[in-house]
C-alpha cells in the first residue's frame, strides 16, 4: 500500500496492543513486525541518537535492534511492556556500541551538535531544541547510565520501566535520576 508520500505503510493492526504483535511477530508474522517498526521506528532512533549523538550509529543501532527484535521476539515473555522489553534491547546496544567505541578511542568522545534527536512535531522539536540546547554539553557528560535513566525518562517511561530497560532497581534509578539532574544543575549554574 503506498502511503501519502509514496512510503510503504503496514496495514492497520486493528487496535492489537504491542504485546499481541510481538507474539505474531516471534511466530514469524511479517505483517506483525513491520506494525511494530512503524509504531516503533521514531523514537528508537530518538533515543539512540540521544544516547550516542551520532546520526549514522543511531539509524544503524536502531535498525540494529529491530533486527535483534525479529530474532528473540519469541523470548519476550509478557512480564513487561514491550515498549520496555524493546528499550532494554536498544539501550543495550546503545551503551555496549558507546564502551566499544571508548575502548577502541581513549580519550573524550568528540562532541555530537547541541540539539536533541529530531522529534515527530517540527514546532514542538524546535521549542524543544531551544530550551535544552544549553543542556546538551551537560547531559554529554554523565555518566552513561545516568544518561540512560534521563533520556528515558524523557520518553515518557516510569521509573519501573526504566529499571526494566536498565537491569536495575527503581532505587538505583531514583539514584541515576537524582545525579543526573544534580550534576545538570551545576552544570547550569542553578544550584
Amino acid at each position: 500500500m503506498e502511503g501519502v508520500r509514496g512510503r510503504w505503510e503496514p496495514p492497520d493492526a486493528g487496535g492489537l496492543s504491542d504485546e499481541a504483535l510481538c507474539r505474531r511477530a516471534a511466530d514469524r508474522d511479517e505483517t506483525a513486525f513491520d506494525l511494530l517498526v512503524a509504531r516503533y521506528q521514531q523514537r528508537a532512533y530518538r533515543l539512540a541518537w540521544s544516547l550516542l549523538r551520532d546520526a549514522e550509529e543511531a539509524r544503524d543501532l536502531s535498525q540494529e535492534a529491530f533486527v535483534r527484535l525479529w530474532e528473540t521476539a519469541g523470548s519476550f515473555a509478557g512480564r513487561s511492556r514491550f515498549s520496555t522489553w524493546f528499550y532494554r534491547i536498544l539501550v543495550n546496544l546503545c551503551l555496549d556500541h558507546r564502551r566499544k567505541r571508548r575502548a577502541d578511542a581513549p580519550g573524550p568522545l568528540p562532541d555530537g551538535e547541541d540539539t536533541p534527536a529530531p522529534g515527530i512535531d517540527p514546532v514542538a522539536r524546535l521549542e524543544r531544541e531551544e530550551a535544552m540546547r544549553p543542556l546538551w554539553p551537560a547531559v554529554d557528560r554523565l555518566a552513561p547510565r545516568q544518561r540512560a535513566a534521563l533520556l528515558l525518562q524523557l520518553e515518557d517511561l516510569s521509573t519501573g520501566e526504566i529499571a526494566a530497560v536498565l537491569k536495575c532497581s527503581e532505587a538505583t534509578v531514583r539514584v541515576h535520576l537524582h545525579r543526573a539532574l544534580t550534576t545538570l544543575r551545576k552544570a547550569m549554574g542553578t544550584v
